[in-house]
């Protein structure tokens, strides 16, 4: 069975010193459970695992009781190390309250139990963390699945990849696209939504959130700004509610509003946002599009490339901290910035549907980035090349 670079990490990590919690945190259906499941299947450290899926959200008690059951076995058993591993753990009200109890009672009594803690929820997760484990754990972020793995695992091509995107439970499907379509929408999209999004979040206007989500998903790669999306949905919210929406989206790395790169930051959060998704799938699953239509349609593919790429960026740069603009001036444009720190790089998409544009000459003008190049038609890396780049290794080459 594949396995992500994340296995090594977690493998590696408890076989450490008891020193904090590992907590496992991706989007829903990537495979953060099967990866844990790999590493406990070949770990040297006896455990126990546990899920919260079916538990009562007011159940406090069941996590010090899953605790107990650890500490018993440990105990019974003679070993001088344990495992706890608690699945879905955020669907447990104020869990991070009971972890930290019992983490810290351990602690004081010189107990070696080691825990590692999976969310689908990141908002719900993140809320848990900074609230009540500061300086307790270790983060171990799960991407969407990039072409490399996804062609490895799955022997996908780049034009599978472009339009199926990284999920590994929709691979089986794709010769079948409007069952592939229905298995996005309704195992990922829809409880992302739902359970991810408005049901860990307070979220007065639901259905603006899943009309947003949709048209975003139908957007990516355009400019839409705030109140033209609103006059597309039609609906009574405003602005800064949608802007926080969006936001809640982006937190849930499912889809983003990138802003405009700008060296005066209030420009940049003034912007138009330009939607991008996490994963081509959700792109690819809520269009009207078929897979042929998309591949014998220059234009039309011109933007499934730029999402792919945008998509790419997006998830490398949530592991490593980079932050993705676009930039506009005018019919000058350039797809995407990685800034980091003092470090900058601009990258155009050319599929070959897109007409000249002189916007990375302008760009390089102006901001004098550490690297700008095209991706792509006639360009400095093929799609595919890129695609398969460790973004880190390139923002350290500049």
């Amino acid at each position: 069975m594949f396995r992500r670079k994340q296995y090594d990490i977690l493998m590696s990590r408890i076989q450490e010193p008891r020193a904090t919690i590992q907590v496992i945190s991706g989007s829903r259906q990537i495979g953060k459970s099967t990866m844990v499941r790999q590493v406990l299947e070949n770990s040297p450290v006896p455990y126990l695992f546990e899920n919260a899926d079916s538990v009562d959200k007011s159940n406090r008690g069941w996590i010090s009781e899953v605790w107990a059951a650890a500490r018993l076995r440990m105990q019974n058993f003679g070993y001088k190390e344990f495992l706890l591993v608690i699945d879905e753990i955020q669907k447990i009200d104020n869990w991070s309250e009971v972890v930290k109890k019992e983490w810290d009672a351990d602690t004081f009594h010189d107990v070696n139990l080691k825990v590692v803690l999976l969310g689908s929820s990141r908002l719900l997760i993140k809320d848990g963390l900074t609230e009540s484990l500061a300086g307790r754990f270790e983060l171990i972020l799960m991407p969407h699945w990039n072409y490399p793995e996804m062609k490895e695992a799955f022997g996908f091509s780049l034009n599978e990849y472009v339009f199926f995107g990284g999920y590994p439970g929709g691979a089986r499907y794709i010769k079948e696209v409007r069952r592939w379509k229905r298995y996005v929408k309704d195992s990922i999209i829809a409880p992302a939504v739902e359970k991810d999004v408005i049901g860990t979040k307070a979220i007065l206007k639901p259905e603006l959130m899943r009309r947003l989500m949709e048209l975003g998903c139908e957007y990516s790669g355009k400019e839409l700004s705030l109140n033209k999306i609103l006059g597309r949905l039609q609906d009574s919210g405003n602005v800064t509610t949608l802007a926080n929406y969006l936001n809640t989206l982006d937190e849930s790395r499912l889809l983003c509003g990138l802003q405009k790169y700008s060296v005066d930051n209030a420009r940049k959060y003034n912007s138009v946002p330009k939607l991008m998704v996490y994963n081509t799938a959700l792109l690819s699953a809520l269009s009207d599009d078929s897979y042929e239509d998309v591949f014998l349609s220059p234009k039309i593919l011109g933007r499934w490339m730029e999402s792919a790429v945008g998509a790419h960026l997006l998830n490398l740069a949530d592991e490593w901290g980079y932050k993705i603009f676009y930039w506009r001036d005018g019919k000058d444009e350039v797809d995407f910035v990685v800034a980091d720190n003092l470090k900058c790089l601009a990258i155009e998409v050319k599929s070959g549907a897109n007409s000249f544009n002189k916007g990375i000459s302008v760009f390089r003008e102006k901001f004098h980035p550490d690297l700008a190049f095209t991706v792509g038609t006639d360009g400095a890396m093929s799609i595919e090349e890129f695609l398969s780049t460790d973004l880190r290794k390139l923002m350290e080459s500049t």
